[in-house]
């Protein structure tokens, strides 16, 4: 059976990391079982272990905390719901690639459930949409903002990190970073894009797509 937890207040990210690190060890010793954690953090900035200096624009304005987990720099804050996903990818295939495209179709599907269509782009980490309402980016083309993002890492093929989807969080601190290395492209939120969407809301449907993409795998 996998756990499911909800924390309702923003938790620090070296304690959320330490959970999350204790609880794969966990799973990987056959003493517990997966874990799915939907929680939020307090305004911070993490580099993953491609994360260019050059990249974080202003070192000063939140917590900078250096992760393992793959990619660059994003920001993590009140608004945005991060879920961190503890899953024996082992007994799931032993398929990292599967397993990360598993990861986008979960975001994708838990984004339909609010009508909003959310795309994977070649080259472009994370899950996108469309922006026909706003101007158009250089050359002509329709922009495209980010929703969500995904960082994952593995120990002996059980996960840690996951995905964060923006729901309310405050756009305006992700200037201090290049979110992903991506220069070109902005970043956007549910709310942003005109719904009327809770955390709450969010957590039920991700609730109700996860078993459709992870369900027939399970251990």
């Amino acid at each position: 059976m996998i756990e499911w937890r909800i924390s309702d207040t923003p938790v620090p990210y070296e304690a959320a990391v330490a959970e999350m690190e204790a609880r794969a060890a966990a799973i990987r010793a056959g003493q517990e079982g997966e874990l799915v954690w939907l929680l939020e953090h307090p305004p911070l900035y993490t580099a993953g272990t491609s994360a260019r200096a050059a990249d974080l624009l202003e070192p000063d304005r939140f917590p900078v905390h250096p992760t393992r987990r793959g990619g660059q720099y994003t920001y993590h804050g009140p608004g945005q719901r991060v879920v961190y996903v503890c899953l024996d990818v082992g007994a799931r295939g032993k398929d990292i690639r599967r397993f990360v495209g598993q990861l986008e179709s979960w975001v994708i599907a838990t984004l339909d459930r609010f009508n909003v269509r959310g795309e994977i782009r070649p080259g472009r980490v994370g899950v996108w949409v469309a922006r026909p309402d706003l101007p158009r980016a250089p050359g002509g083309a329709v922009r495209e903002d980010k929703v969500a993002a995904i960082g994952v890492r593995l120990q002996r093929w059980v996960s840690m990190h996951g995905i964060s989807i923006n729901v309310e969080p405050d756009l305006s601190h992700f200037a201090g970073i290049v979110p992903c290395g991506i220069t070109e492209h902005g970043v956007t939120s549910l709310v942003d894009l005109g719904l009327p969407v809770t955390m709450d809301d969010v957590d039920v449907a991700l609730r109700q797509t996860f078993d459709a993409v992870f369900g027939p795998d399970a251990p």
